[in-house]
């Protein structure tokens, strides 16, 4: 499936104006150049930078000499990407939306129509961002790093989940390479700092009864955001917020991938124990956490007694019975 033949997918046009203003910021082009550049006619350029505009990017007009930006978007375009990415897995088919349902979606699609292992799928703001538990994702328009990976590994179905704690692992090891910042990881799939969400991990896998066909690994991070809407204003938080200054979307997002491909060779080459242990070494929750552990059938209170060597949590219940969390809500107990 190609980028163009995908609904919604940004428009390579579009991506490619972005991409000419953005590499000239400092400079005003001619709409004669657009036009050639991006293979639009002259008198449709107006048109294209008005769709910019529309979708948020600041783009200024010099009567009779042409446009330039005013300041560089954080935008995550695919020709950059794929600049900044060459000869990474990820680096090949990147299909990028401004606006879309939800990268999840996109991919299963994707991975049931053949697209080979290493597709990403980005967007710019989700209309309907899918966290664990079929709860919605927050994901405000180009602050924050919406993106499912597609892969298709050589794995019992059994060890799929640790793909979910292998890339907080990656996303772990990238904001604290950026920003510096004590990053927790709350099993199976929390980033949080100081206690608050920073972000999410929801894996998804299309299996047969012992091999897996593919697997998809959607990984939100807050980055840029301000605030967050009602009840969020307390349980979530951004890298901005943590900070005290912007950063980079692209930088995160590059390191993540880079990071996320060695930690997937690694653990195709290695196996399970290797992601179990990291997981134990960085989580103050794999071990010795006052936890309070939420199923479908009941809740209960206990402390976290290390993870099995299929990367489940272990739990000594009160009363002293060891449990293994199979699926269920895990949360600190007050």
């Amino acid at each position: 499936m190609t980028q163009e033949s995908l609904p919604g997918t940004t428009d390579r046009r579009l991506a490619g104006l972005l991409t000419l203003l953005a590499e000239n910021a400092t400079m005003v082009t001619s709409g004669t150049r657009i036009a050639k550049e991006v293979g639009v006619s002259r008198s449709m350029v107006w048109q294209w930078v008005e769709r910019l505009r529309e979708l948020g990017v600041k783009v200024k007009s010099q009567p009779g000499t042409g446009y330039f930006l005013e300041q560089i978007p954080d935008i995550l375009t695919p020709d950059m990407l794929k600049h900044r990415l060459k000869g990474s897995l990820f680096g090949k088919r990147i299909f990028h939306f401004f606006r879309t349902d939800s990268t999840n979606r996109v991919a299963l699609e994707l991975g049931h129509a053949g697209e080979p292992e290493g597709a990403v799928v980005l967007a710019e703001e989700q209309t309907a961002g899918r966290g664990r538990g079929g709860r919605a994702w927050h994901s405000e328009r180009a602050t924050g790093i919406y993106v499912t990976l597609l892969l298709r590994p050589k794995l019992a179905p059994v060890q799929a989940p640790l793909l979910t704690m292998m890339a907080g692992l990656s996303a772990h090891s990238a904001v604290q390479a950026l920003t510096g910042l004590e990053v927790d990881l709350k099993w199976p799939n929390d980033l949080l700092v100081r206690g608050r969400k920073l972000g999410g991990i929801l894996t998804e896998m299309h299996a047969e009864p012992g091999q897996i066909r593919f697997v998809i690994v959607g990984i939100g991070l807050n980055v840029n955001q301000e605030k967050f809407p009602g009840e969020l204003a307390n349980l979530a938080t951004s890298l901005r917020a943590e900070t005290g200054k912007p950063q980079s979307r692209m930088e995160l997002l590059v390191r993540l991938l880079h990071e996320f491909e060695t930690d997937y060779n690694r653990f195709l080459r290695e196996g399970v124990a290797t992601v179990v242990a990291r997981f134990e070494s960085v989580s103050s929750y794999a071990r010795g956490k006052r936890v309070r552990v939420t199923n479908g059938t009941e809740s209960y209170v206990g402390t976290t007694a290390g993870l099995g060597p299929e990367g489940l949590l272990q739990v000594e219940r009160d009363g002293g019975q060891l449990m293994t969390v199979i699926a269920g809500d895990v949360a600190e107990a007050r």
